[in-house]
């Protein structure tokens, strides 16, 4: 569905409708709209954009990275930003790609080991992917 390579998709609800969105100007869910139910327990989320950043903590990245919008550039640099606060940006330049998921498991509910009750990627395919776009292991 998406038609940015991700970068404007929402989280699927629980009635699995896919949903995107065209407006970068802020996050999806910053001006009240209500977080999508995903799961039969009632948990709700605000995940958008290509690594689905919730919406709890976007006011704080804007600020600290002088974020204009929800571009996809604004969301590469908080990407790249969590990934620097969980030590793995060095594990991930160095080639030791497990340890940089581990490390980043409990930002991103899809991560091996997670915990969320969501769908998890294997630790495998994701190794694959890496590889495949040209990551260097160790």
């Amino acid at each position: 569905l998406t038609k940015n390579r991700g970068y404007d998709v929402i989280v699927t609800g629980l009635d699995g409708k896919p949903e995107i969105f065209t407006d970068y100007s802020d996050h999806p869910f910053a001006h009240g709209r209500p977080a999508k139910v995903f799961n039969r327990r009632g948990e709700k989320s605000t995940a958008s954009g290509r690594y689905q950043q919730l919406y709890l903590f976007w006011p704080h990245y804007r600020k600290q990275l002088a974020l204009p919008d929800f571009s996809p550039l604004s969301q590469d640099r908080l990407a790249i930003q969590l990934i620097r606060e969980r030590g793995a940006l060095d594990d991930i330049r160095a080639g030791r790609i497990e340890r940089a998921i581990s490390r980043c498991r409990n930002i991103w509910a899809s991560l091996p080991g997670a915990g969320y009750g969501q769908r998890e990627h294997s630790l495998e395919k994701l190794v694959t992917v890496w590889r495949t776009a040209g990551g260097v292991p160790a």
